[in-house]
């Protein structure tokens, strides 16, 4: 199985695409995750979403809008409400991880690894195989 993210954008705008993506496959959403960190001294929230791989595929997709909403529990917002609303009405609960900020890393690329090897350690996504 071959994980990848797939950036959305930074979720001002890119979040409703992400929101949209999940009400239309509900079926498809394995996990909805909220990573928490702190950039330039502000709290943010990335939000994701694992789906299922599409039938007969080894491609699972992680959907994601990275940094660009305010963490909800330092400061509640709009944004993250809906979110949270279009994963429970597929059933699911969103999880939490508090990380450290993609600015640390030097490649966007290798942040995404990090998070890859945090979902697998955690086994919200399978090994490769």
């Amino acid at each position: 199985m071959i994980q990848k993210f797939i950036e959305l954008g930074e979720g001002y705008a890119d979040i409703y695409e992400l929101i949209e993506l999940g009400s239309l496959m509900p079926d498809r959403i394995q996990h909805a995750i909220a990573f928490y960190s702190e950039v330039n001294g502000k709290p943010l929230a990335s939000l994701s979403l694992v789906m299922k791989p599409a039938r007969g595929d080894k491609f699972q997709p992680i959907y994601i809008c990275r940094e660009g909403i305010p963490n909800p529990h330092e400061q509640p917002n709009k944004r993250f409400d809906l979110f949270k609303e279009m994963v429970e009405s597929a059933g699911k609960e969103v999880a939490e991880f508090t990380i450290k900020p993609s600015n640390l890393f030097p490649e966007t690329e290798l942040f995404y690894q990090h998070l890859i090897g945090i979902l697998r350690m955690n086994k919200f996504i399978a090994p490769l195989s």
